[in-house]
Formats: C-alpha cells, sequence, structure tokens
C-alpha cells in the first residue's frame, strides 16, 4: 500500500471515530484454522488490576484505551490525541500513583506496538479476549517512533499501527488518534 493510500485510510478512519458506534456489534474476523495465533491468550497474562503481561515481549500493556475503563474496557470512549496530547497524556497518568501502582508508562515504539497485533484476525487485529475494545472505528494507535523520510525538510509524521487489518501506516502528528501505553522493555 503506497503512502497516499494509507494516509486516506487513516482520514477515513478519522471521519467516522467521530460517530456514535457503541451500539454497533464489533464483527471480528479470524482464521484460526488456517493462521496459527501471533498472540494467544497463553501469551498476554491478565494481571487483575487493568494491565496486561506479554511473556514473550516482558512488556506490560494497559488493558483498555486511553479514556476508557472497566474490566471488559466497557465504561467510556477512547480520548482521540494529537501526538503532542499523547505524550503529554503519559505525564498525566505518572503522576501521584500512576495506574496499577507503576509510573513508568510511556507510548510504544513502533515495533513493541506491532507485537500485539493478532496475525490471524481483523476487524480489529487483536487478541479481544485480552484487549477488549467496543469502538471499532478507534483502532488507529499511536507510537513513539517518527517516520524518518530524507526527502522531506520537516519530519512530521509517525508510525501508527492501524488494529483494523495490523498494519503499519504513518500520521501526522496533527491528527486525532487514539493511545495503548505500555511499559518495561526498551
Amino acid at each position: 500500500m503506497n503512502k497516499t493510500i494509507r494516509i486516506l485510510f487513516l482520514l477515513i478512519c478519522y471521519i467516522f471515530s467521530s460517530a456514535d458506534v457503541h451500539s454497533q456489534q464489533i464483527q471480528q474476523v479470524c482464521k484460526q484454522y488456517s493462521i496459527p495465533a501471533s498472540t494467544p491468550d497463553s501469551q498476554l497474562i491478565d494481571n487483575g488490576d487493568g494491565t496486561i503481561t506479554d511473556r514473550k515481549t516482558g512488556l506490560m500493556w494497559k488493558k483498555c484505551l486511553e479514556g476508557v475503563s472497566g474490566v471488559l474496557c466497557d465504561i467510556d470512549s477512547p480520548i482521540h490525541f494529537t501526538w503532542q496530547e499523547a505524550l503529554e497524556r503519559i505525564g498525566n497518568v505518572n503522576n501521584g500513583y500512576g495506574f496499577a501502582g507503576y509510573t513508568d508508562w510511556r507510548l510504544p515504539n513502533i515495533r513493541e506496538l506491532v507485537s500485539i497485533v493478532e496475525e490471524q484476525c481483523a476487524y480489529p487485529a487483536i487478541n479481544m479476549n485480552r484487549f477488549p475494545t467496543l469502538d471499532p472505528y478507534s483502532w488507529s494507535v499511536w507510537s513513539a517512533s517518527p517516520y524518518i523520510d530524507s526527502r522531506l525538510t520537516v519530519q512530521d509524521n509517525i508510525w501508527v499501527v492501524s488494529f483494523f487489518d495490523g498494519s503499519s501506516v504513518v500520521a501526522g502528528r496533527s491528527n486525532q488518534l487514539i493511545v495503548r501505553l505500555v511499559r518495561g522493555g526498551q
């Protein structure tokens, strides 16, 4: 997929992300009989405190997207942030007691974010047993990784994972996307 198509795809996702979709049913598609799970439940441990630990990478993830809470991540809606606002959100989360007793939450780099893509599924391409979501138009997630293009004088793009289909795309820093925080690793 070329850069123009990726950017157009993100723009379409953004437009639909503001629609009221909570009453819609998610119809995740998985090819469990032809593609092995890349993030099986046995790899992603639910710690019972709103966090998920990936035994393969050692990373600890917030179970819910920023702005969402509840055991099933079914209370409220994901907040959409510019990239700068996403960075500021980290400071807010880490203030005081942090989340689940940890104060070192951060944006994942692109490799870390790709590590939780469920390759056998789409719509969304994530293990919904461990990372439940009720908002099918909020699937483009910021990473901490800038997109570097030597042809550009201004580096304004950031790598993003679209959990719609698991693809890695780029988005401008002013786009409004969602955030899933991580700790550990690097």
